[in-house]
């Protein structure tokens, strides 16, 4: 399960979506995320899919990698689709004794299941095609206005950077202490719930050790280049927008209307459900 999280990772490419301005990706990404939580019915949540779906063929990601991404978060949409099954009240399609399932209980369990999993995804794309360097820098001009008021933006985006790409590498150091543990004849997996924490503390400890460690020597590292903050900082490659940027742009937003369109006209539309 571990081995299965893929957020943070970078695939290099050269497709569209790989070359597009990375502020113009980050303000997608935000841009798609609340187009899910805006459709209101599930012509709209299809049409998100959709636009995800087709992003995804572009950017040339394996589509084996979107079900990798996704395994580790389905405990938590089956759960969160659980309890709004049987917790939501509405028009009764099933009952017995206290339990009960309702026409909006199963919608909003779909509903709700499909936005996390959308949610992982386009988070998952934008990592995946954007470099550390690029991703650092867009976010940093995004928050350049918060310079006036004196915060430390390039700091802040060099941490923002370096915590998500730190991800896959506690990852693979934990999946490598586990094993370790596991042939020392560690037990991780059988008791309760009291005995399973316990039996972390050996997995806890050297992951602690080794992340501590492995920022000391990003930190020197970084200091033999010579790296003192954004102050008086240049860059190789200047961003630049671009036609594809636009092209984009405009296509995020025809969506983003079509949904809220959808919300509005759908009485017009045969009923899905």
């Amino acid at each position: 399960m571990i081995r299965d999280i893929t957020i943070g990772q970078y695939f290099p490419g050269r497709s569209a979506i790989h070359r597009m301005d990375p502020r113009v990706k980050i303000l997608l990404s935000v841009l798609y995320i609340v187009m899910l939580f805006v459709a209101g019915n599930l012509w709209g949540l299809l049409l998100g899919v959709l636009f995800g779906f087709a992003a995804y063929l572009i950017s040339g990601i394996p589509l084996s990698m979107i079900g990798k991404s996704m395994r580790p978060v389905v405990p938590i949409v089956i759960f969160t689709a659980v309890l709004n099954l049987f917790l939501t009240s509405g028009d009764v399609l099933w009952q017995w004794h206290f339990l009960k399932i309702t026409k909006e209980g199963i919608e909003t369990a779909v509903f709700m299941s499909v936005r996390i999993l959308c949610l992982i995804a386009g988070t998952s794309l934008l990592t995946y095609t954007t470099s550390p360097i690029a991703l650092t820098d867009g976010i940093e001009r995004l928050l350049s206005p918060l310079k006036k008021v004196k915060l430390p933006v390039h700091e802040l985006a060099m941490m923002m950077t370096i915590a998500l790409r730190f991800i896959p590498t506690l990852i693979e150091e934990t999946d490598k202490i586990m094993s370790a543990q596991k042939a020392r004849g560690a037990d991780l997996e059988s008791g309760g719930v009291l005995q399973r924490a316990k039996a972390l503390l050996p997995i806890l400890i050297p992951l602690f050790v080794s992340a501590f460690r492995r920022a000391d020597e990003l930190a020197l590292a970084m200091e033999c280049r010579c790296y003192h903050g954004g102050e008086g900082r240049t860059r190789m490659k200047q961003m630049k927008l671009h036609g594809r940027d636009l092209v984009s742009g405009l296509v995020t937003a025809a969506v983003f209307a079509g949904v809220l369109l959808l919300n509005r006209y759908v009485h017009l539309l045969p009923t899905i459900w």
